[in-house]
């Protein structure tokens, strides 16, 4: 950016634009025309769109010769827990990557300390040059009866959350079969939100039908969840807001989607995206990219990214480049689909060059006990430190004992897959000897034990990945998060768990029988880290190569180990009290 010294050029100083834009290409999300135009920008608004060359003074010149400028790009349904990242860190990531606004959902820290949880989040996210709104979770703990988090929320609780300054939403409710069902507590936090006019947004996978209808007359409205192609087209017909993540972007969903008499209003978002993956593929520049791979037009993915987004969260100041209209914007090389932020403004401020920073913007510059240090103090975890209250096991807690006879007997048992999150579930048989499950050799072996002080401690074999002698363990389990560990051995998974207890929360992978090939401490919440995102980035990517080498190939390892115990998620899970049958939300035992 350069002073505008230009002589000549028209208008007092009290119509004095601070910021001229010129020698792009302006890209309008209503109609998906690239066009040349001068952008000037006064204080956070975008005061004027120009043909290249009018005169107008402005106090500072910025030159996107050769450069699209675009509308910042927003995420409508995140969770900021799922990058390890506190939100100030997360906040200057993502700007980096073209991301000026997102709707969080904090409903990981929210499961583990409860509101406080959640006002921590708001603070930290304060102040930021990202707009960060909020949802207030709706499922505290994911499916109350199946499992014990470290909070629970009830209808007066949300209400009281849905006061605060920037919150706008009920955040996704998961628990669709609570709603079909009639089930009161979860209709009462509906019943809250819509009384206070608040956003609702849905999780209803592959919903369909006269359930899919109730739902929906429930007031939730969007869903982000992978869905069959028909039922894409279902949900989409009745009105629903497809939310399309990685996942769901499938070209056969695009192609149905774009066969349609006409394309209907859908947003791209982030979900669940990982530090390292933000580092190195991007954020909702990836998302855009992945949406053009699958056949989406790119202007219609840049739409999904800013305008349809942006009216979703009521943010009717953003969302294409126009007079009037706040100073998000990014400024693209290449053609539109290669969504390849070189420059982000963030309010008519640059807050970031070629995918990092600006140093002068104070984004995810250390500060004294803040969110990027080490220091400790509130801001670096504060009351959300310590949460993990289990004590460091031995492989003797790792023995599954059982009340059945000598001999075999047939279990019920999880299968992964290496594409998403659906867990089959499935019948293996294992031989008890002196009231103990010999399951070494034979499958792999899941383990839940309650972190929050609590007695609970399940068992349940896994089958799928052909994992070589190690295990995982890790407090990042959804929702409730407490301690999942994995493994082939009883010495390993006693290893792996002793140290995610002594960093306080995190991930830790052993090869073999005790040697630690990886870890990720996360000792806000069990969650988060209060490192440097760089930092944080380097232990995921230590962390998800030790899971590739040790067998567990996936296209997101850490949603496929840490959903094992998302007690709303096909089709069997596991929790601290049972094994859950998802789809008849209810407890099975372990022996078929």
């Amino acid at each position: 950016m350069t002073r505008n010294d230009t002589p000549g050029t028209a208008g007092t100083p009290e119509d004095e634009h601070d910021l001229r834009i010129s020698g792009g290409t302006v890209v309008s999300a209503f109609t998906g025309e690239e066009f040349a135009a001068d952008v000037l920008v006064r204080g956070e608004t975008i005061s004027g769109v120009v043909p290249p060359g009018t005169p107008a003074a402005a106090r500072a010149h910025l030159d996107a010769t050769g450069l699209l400028v675009a509308p910042g790009f927003v995420d409508a349904h995140m969770h900021i827990e799922s990058s390890f990242l506190t939100p100030r860190t997360f906040a200057a990531v993502t700007l980096a990557r073209g991301t000026t606004t997102v709707l969080a959902d904090p409903h990981e820290i929210v499961n583990v300390a409860g509101a406080e949880a959640m006002r921590w989040m708001i603070e930290e996210g304060r102040g930021t040059a990202q707009t960060q709104l909020w949802g207030v979770p709706s499922c505290v703990p994911a499916v109350r009866g199946l499992e014990h988090s470290g909070a629970d929320l009830g209808a007066d609780d949300v209400a009281a959350m849905l006061r605060w300054p920037g919150v706008v939403a009920l955040g996704e409710v998961m628990d669709y079969r609570a709603v079909v069902g009639g089930e009161p507590r979860m209709r009462g936090v509906v019943g809250v939100a819509r009384e206070h006019g608040a956003l609702l947004d849905g999780h209803c996978p592959n919903l369909s039908g006269a359930e899919l209808s109730a739902y929906m007359a429930q007031g939730i409205d969007s869903d982000h969840t992978k869905n069959r192609t028909e039922v894409v087209l279902e949900k989409a017909r009745l009105g629903m807001l497809m939310m399309l993540q990685e996942k769901c972007l499938l070209p056969e969903v695009v192609e149905a989607l774009l066969a349609l008499p006409q394309l209907p209003p859908l947003c791209l978002v982030t979900d669940d995206l990982a530090a390292d993956h933000i580092v190195r593929a991007g954020h909702l520049d990836h998302i855009g990219r992945v949406a053009v791979r699958a056949g989406l037009p790119p202007a219609a993915a840049l739409r999904a990214m800013t305008w349809t987004p942006a009216q979703r969260l009521r943010l009717y100041d953003r969302g294409v480049v126009a007079p009037g209209k706040r100073a998000d914007l990014v400024l693209l090389r290449g053609a539109l689909g290669d969504f390849d932020p070189a420059v982000v403004l963030a309010g008519g401020r640059v807050v970031a060059r070629n995918g990092a920073p600006e140093p002068e913007s104070g984004e995810g510059v250390r500060r004294e006990g803040g969110a990027g240090s080490a220091a400790g103090g509130p801001a670096a975890g504060g009351p959300l430190t310590g949460t993990v209250r289990a004590a460091s096991p031995g492989p003797e807690d790792f023995r599954w004992l059982v009340d059945l006879p000598d001999g075999e007997h047939t279990f019920r048992a999880m299968r992964t897959n290496p594409r998403d999150t659906y867990t089959e579930a499935v019948e293996i048989v294992l031989p008890v000897a002196g009231g103990e499950v010999r399951w070494e050799g034979r499958a792999a072996l899941v383990r839940v034990h309650n972190r929050y002080g609590r007695q609970g401690t399940v068992f349940a074999p896994l089958l799928g990945p052909d994992l070589a002698p190690g295990a995982v363990a890790t407090t990042y389990a959804h929702d409730s998060h407490n301690l999942l560990t994995i493994g082939t051995s009883p010495a390993a998974m006693a290893a792996a768990t002793a140290q995610v207890v002594a960093d306080g929360g995190g991930v830790a992978v052993v090869h073999g029988d005790g040697a630690t090939a990886a870890r990720l401490p996360l000792p806000v919440g069990g969650v988060m880290s209060p490192a440097a995102a760089d930092e944080v980035a380097a232990g995921a990517r230590e962390v998800r190569s030790a899971l590739e080498e040790w067998g567990w190939r996936h296209l997101n390892p850490f949603m496929s180990v840490s959903t094992l115990t998302l007690a709303v998620s096909p089709s069997l899970k596991i929790t601290d009290m049972s094994l859950v049958d998802v789809a008849r939300r209810d407890p099975v035992t372990a022996t078929v």
